[in-house]
Protein backbone atom coordinates (compact mmCIF):
# COMPACT_ATOMS: atom_id res chain seq x y z
CA UNK A 1 0.00 0.00 0.00
CA UNK A 2 0.99 3.59 -0.58
CA UNK A 3 -0.31 7.02 -0.36
CA UNK A 4 -1.87 8.32 -3.24
CA UNK A 5 -1.26 11.33 -4.31
CA UNK A 6 -3.27 13.96 -5.69
CA UNK A 7 -5.53 14.16 -8.59
CA UNK A 8 -6.40 10.41 -7.41
CA UNK A 9 -10.57 10.68 -7.89
CA UNK A 10 -10.55 8.71 -4.45
CA UNK A 11 -9.51 11.38 -2.72
CA UNK A 12 -12.45 13.83 -3.98
CA UNK A 13 -14.76 10.58 -3.02
CA UNK A 14 -17.27 10.82 0.10
CA UNK A 15 -16.26 7.80 2.22
CA UNK A 16 -18.83 5.66 3.20
CA UNK A 17 -19.36 4.69 6.90
CA UNK A 18 -18.11 1.79 8.77
CA UNK A 19 -20.80 -0.75 9.61
CA UNK A 20 -18.54 -3.55 10.83
CA UNK A 21 -15.54 -3.46 12.53
CA UNK A 22 -13.44 -6.28 11.05
CA UNK A 23 -10.31 -8.11 10.36
CA UNK A 24 -10.24 -5.71 7.78
CA UNK A 25 -10.86 -2.45 9.58
CA UNK A 26 -8.30 -3.35 12.10
CA UNK A 27 -5.67 -4.22 8.91
CA UNK A 28 -6.80 -1.04 7.42
CA UNK A 29 -5.73 0.55 10.47
CA UNK A 30 -2.32 -1.12 10.97
CA UNK A 31 -1.57 -0.39 7.31
CA UNK A 32 -2.09 3.14 8.07
CA UNK A 33 -0.18 3.98 10.96
CA UNK A 34 2.80 2.11 9.32
CA UNK A 35 2.13 4.60 6.27
CA UNK A 36 1.83 7.44 8.32
CA UNK A 37 4.64 7.13 10.32
CA UNK A 38 7.23 6.39 7.41
CA UNK A 39 5.92 9.23 5.68
CA UNK A 40 6.06 11.69 9.03
CA UNK A 41 2.84 12.33 8.94
CA UNK A 42 0.33 13.71 12.15
CA UNK A 43 -2.91 12.30 10.31
CA UNK A 44 -4.34 10.20 7.73
CA UNK A 45 -7.62 8.85 6.65
CA UNK A 46 -8.60 5.53 4.62
CA UNK A 47 -8.93 7.22 1.48
CA UNK A 48 -5.87 8.45 1.57
CA UNK A 49 -4.99 4.63 1.06
CA UNK A 50 -7.15 4.13 -1.44
CA UNK A 51 -9.81 2.80 0.87
CA UNK A 52 -13.43 4.85 0.84
CA UNK A 53 -14.40 4.21 4.62
CA UNK A 54 -14.81 6.63 7.10
CA UNK A 55 -11.62 6.02 9.23
CA UNK A 56 -9.03 8.42 10.27
CA UNK A 57 -5.84 8.23 12.63
CA UNK A 58 -3.68 10.96 13.81
CA UNK A 59 -0.84 11.38 16.65
CA UNK A 60 0.47 14.87 16.82
CA UNK A 61 3.07 13.93 19.26
CA UNK A 62 6.32 14.15 17.46
CA UNK A 63 8.76 12.78 20.07
CA UNK A 64 7.03 9.68 21.01
CA UNK A 65 5.57 8.63 17.53
CA UNK A 66 2.61 5.69 17.88
CA UNK A 67 1.88 6.30 22.29
CA UNK A 68 -0.71 8.55 21.25
CA UNK A 69 -2.29 6.79 18.45
CA UNK A 70 -5.87 7.71 18.01
CA UNK A 71 -8.30 5.84 15.61
CA UNK A 72 -11.67 7.43 14.97
CA UNK A 73 -14.26 4.96 13.19
CA UNK A 74 -17.33 7.28 11.68
CA UNK A 75 -16.42 10.72 13.34
CA UNK A 76 -18.95 13.08 13.47
CA UNK A 77 -17.72 16.99 14.48
CA UNK A 78 -20.57 18.05 17.09
CA UNK A 79 -19.27 21.04 18.29
CA UNK A 80 -16.83 23.79 16.85
CA UNK A 81 -16.03 27.13 18.05
CA UNK A 82 -13.56 29.94 17.30
CA UNK A 83 -11.64 30.23 14.29
CA UNK A 84 -8.04 29.80 13.86
CA UNK A 85 -6.02 30.25 10.10
CA UNK A 86 -2.86 28.08 10.12
CA UNK A 87 -0.24 26.84 7.18
CA UNK A 88 -1.15 23.29 6.15
CA UNK A 89 0.65 20.41 4.22
CA UNK A 90 -0.77 16.96 2.90
CA UNK A 91 0.74 13.98 2.66
CA UNK A 92 -1.32 13.30 -0.73
CA UNK A 93 -0.85 17.06 -2.19
CA UNK A 94 2.73 16.89 -1.88
CA UNK A 95 4.65 19.90 -2.36
CA UNK A 96 1.90 22.00 -1.74
CA UNK A 97 1.14 24.58 1.45
CA UNK A 98 -1.51 26.75 2.19
CA UNK A 99 -3.08 29.21 4.66
CA UNK A 100 -6.50 26.97 6.09
CA UNK A 101 -9.11 28.32 7.67
CA UNK A 102 -10.34 25.88 11.19
CA UNK A 103 -11.86 26.01 13.80
CA UNK A 104 -9.81 26.33 17.06
CA UNK A 105 -11.85 24.14 19.47
CA UNK A 106 -13.98 21.00 18.53
CA UNK A 107 -15.72 18.13 19.81
CA UNK A 108 -15.76 14.93 18.04
CA UNK A 109 -18.12 11.55 18.49
CA UNK A 110 -17.22 8.37 16.93
CA UNK A 111 -15.98 5.06 17.88
CA UNK A 112 -12.48 3.62 18.15
CA UNK A 113 -10.82 0.46 16.61
CA UNK A 114 -12.55 -2.03 19.38
CA UNK A 115 -15.94 -0.31 18.50
CA UNK A 116 -15.72 1.96 21.85
CA UNK A 117 -17.61 5.15 21.49
CA UNK A 118 -15.44 7.99 22.22
CA UNK A 119 -15.63 11.71 22.26
CA UNK A 120 -12.64 13.86 21.75
CA UNK A 121 -12.38 17.11 22.47
CA UNK A 122 -9.31 18.86 21.03
CA UNK A 123 -7.56 22.36 20.46
CA UNK A 124 -5.08 23.94 18.43
CA UNK A 125 -3.11 21.32 16.03
CA UNK A 126 -4.99 18.63 17.20
CA UNK A 127 -8.29 20.26 16.41
CA UNK A 128 -6.55 21.37 13.28
CA UNK A 129 -5.40 17.70 12.51
CA UNK A 130 -9.04 15.91 12.97
CA UNK A 131 -10.60 18.74 10.71
CA UNK A 132 -7.95 18.06 8.06
CA UNK A 133 -8.42 14.55 8.02
CA UNK A 134 -12.39 14.42 8.43
CA UNK A 135 -12.10 16.90 5.36
CA UNK A 136 -10.04 13.88 3.56
CA UNK A 137 -13.35 11.36 4.30
CA UNK A 138 -16.07 14.24 3.63
CA UNK A 139 -14.08 14.11 -0.22
CA UNK A 140 -12.39 17.99 0.43
CA UNK A 141 -8.64 18.81 -0.35
CA UNK A 142 -6.65 21.78 1.08
CA UNK A 143 -6.48 22.58 -2.09
CA UNK A 144 -10.43 23.46 -1.65
CA UNK A 145 -9.61 26.06 1.23
CA UNK A 146 -7.21 28.03 -0.82
CA UNK A 147 -7.83 30.28 -3.76
CA UNK A 148 -8.68 29.52 -7.05
CA UNK A 149 -5.45 30.98 -8.88
CA UNK A 150 -3.54 28.82 -6.13
CA UNK A 151 -5.37 25.64 -7.28
CA UNK A 152 -4.80 26.29 -10.25
CA UNK A 153 -1.23 26.61 -10.03
CA UNK A 154 -1.09 23.47 -8.22
CA UNK A 155 -2.86 21.68 -10.47
CA UNK A 156 -1.01 22.54 -13.55
CA UNK A 157 2.26 22.03 -11.89
CA UNK A 158 0.86 18.28 -11.30
CA UNK A 159 -0.13 17.86 -14.95
CA UNK A 160 3.12 19.02 -16.24
CA UNK A 161 5.00 16.77 -13.92
CA UNK A 162 2.25 13.62 -14.75
CA UNK A 163 3.60 14.10 -18.41
CA UNK A 164 6.70 14.35 -17.48
CA UNK A 165 6.78 10.88 -16.32
CA UNK A 166 5.21 9.38 -19.27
Amino acid sequence: MEIVKYPDPILMKKAKPVANIDGDIQNLVDNMSTLMYQASGVGLAANQIGVAKRVIIFDIDYKEKGKDLTVLINPTIVLAEDRVVSEEGCLSVPDFEGKIPRKKYLKVHGVDRHGKLIDIEAEDLLAICIQHEIDHIDGTLILDHVSHLKRNLYRKKVEKLMKKAK
